[in-house]
């Protein structure tokens, strides 16, 4: 199973984001990105539902997306 993962700048965004989304209705949790990921500080957003709807939120509300990715889920 595919995981989407948001790629933020920060940390601080990270978390200021998944408070923005929940408040949407958009479950987000801030997690460590992987080693292989170049973007940003080294956490992003696991958006297991509505994923688009999150990322366009993010972007309205000015906080930088650097990256969306697919990967394995490994749980």
């Amino acid at each position: 199973m595919e995981k989407p993962v948001i790629q933020v700048s920060s940390v601080t965004y990270a978390m200021k984001s998944r408070d923005l989304l929940f408040r949407h209705g958009i479950r987000a949790y801030v997690e460590r990105s992987t080693r292989s990921s170049k973007a940003g500080c080294g956490y992003s957003l696991y958006v297991p539902e509505n994923t688009d709807t999150a990322e366009e939120i993010l972007r309205k509300a000015g906080i930088r997306v650097l990256g969306r990715v697919e990967r394995a889920d490994l749980r």
